[in-house]
Formats: C-alpha cells, structure tokens, sequence
C-alpha cells in the first residue's frame, strides 16, 4: 500500500520546462493505473547525460538516458531523498540507409526506474530532418540545438516546441513526444502483469 497522505515524488533529470512539462503530463495519464489516489510530485536535478549534445545514435541517445536516470538515483542514495521513480530523457538522431538514401530521424527517448533492478525504456515514435537541417548536424558538428534555431530561423526553439514542433507545424511539439515516451517506460511498472514471466502471467487471476 502507498501512503496517500505523501506525496510520490518522481525525479527528472533535468530542469528544461518542456522535460518537466512532458513528465507531469505522462503522470496525468499514468498516475491512476500506477498509483491510484496517490498525489505526484516531481523533483528536476540538472544531471549530465555521458554523451554528446546531440546523440547521433539510438544506442547513444538510450545511454544518455539511463545515465541520467542512475544519476539521479546516485543522487538519491548520496542525500538521502525519498524519491521514488527516476527519469532519464534523451532526444537523439538515428542514422538508417534505405535504398542508398541517407535517412536521418529525430527521437525522444526516456528511462525509469526506481532506483533498484528494475528499470525500463520508452520512445515517442521518430520523425524525419530535412537533409539540410541533417548535414548540419551530421556533417557539420552543429549541435540539433543550435541547428534548429538557425533552420526555423527562431531562437530558443529547444525550449519551447522543439525541433518536432518546427518539422511537424506545430502537431507534435518536444513536450509532448517526451510524453509519450515516458508513458512508454512506464508501462512495465504500471501494468507489471503484462511485463511479467509468461508462466506468472498464467497463473494470475483474470480480473
């Protein structure tokens, strides 16, 4: 049983308002099935991610999340804070050759745990850059940050809707594609019973 009287208090390792927007938004949805009736909190440490600024890699971008999250959970143990998940978020580009076509795709991606063994990933779904906006970054070492400010001819973009914002007029903005991954990393903890061995799931009792 969780005490609904204290609040769970989820630590983000960042403190960029679309970040902490995303995860308040994910706990909206989530927080009922996790905990019902219990009241969310959440916590932002500005944490380093053990990448590049933009990770040019799904594999880089996944670490930059977990890292992250362990950080936070370093954190955690070293002061002695009563938090109880911790997320990791990372955008980051993936590199896929199809047809001799260079086909560069921005995702967000997030790591939870809680602290112990158990932990999971999430990602939003991916959309493509331009090619120009691409060569920037890839070919270029222009940080995404950077890149998409001088693209959209805007500054602050990172902050506000984001890189997906710009590609997606607006439809899907940075906040929100963090959303979705959060929801997706949190779904082994939030429904434990779908995630568990194929022969627990078997012997528990359909509701």
């Amino acid at each position: 049983m969780t005490d609904t009287s204290a609040p769970v208090v989820v630590a983000v390792g960042s403190t960029r308002r679309p970040k902490l927007d995303a995860v308040r938004d994910a706990l909206e949805a989530l927080g009922p099935k996790l905990f019902p009736g219990a009241r969310f909190e959440i916590a932002g440490r500005e944490v380093p991610s053990g990448v590049r600024e933009t990770p040019l890699s799904r594999e880089e971008a996944m670490a930059g999340a977990r890292n992250r999250a362990e950080s936070l959970v370093r954190i955690a143990r070293e002061e002695t804070l009563t938090w109880r998940y911790f997320v990791g978020l990372e955008g980051g580009l993936e590199v896929v050759e199809e047809n001799g076509r260079r086909n560069v795709l921005l995702a967000s991606w997030a790591y939870v745990t809680d602290g112990s063994a158990r932990g999971a990933f999430g990602q939003s779904g991916a959309i493509s850059l331009p090619e120009s906006l691409a060569a920037e970054v890839l070919d270029k070492g222009v940080s995404l940050s950077v890149a998409i400010d001088a693209f959209a001819a805007k500054s602050g973009v990172r902050d506000a809707e984001g890189a997906w914002g710009v590609l997606s007029a607006g439809l899907i903005t940075r906040r929100e594609s963090f959303r979705i991954g959060v929801i997706n990393a949190f779904a082994p903890f939030f429904n434990a019973g779908m995630y568990a061995p194929t022969n627990a799931r078997a012997q528990t009792p359909s509701r």
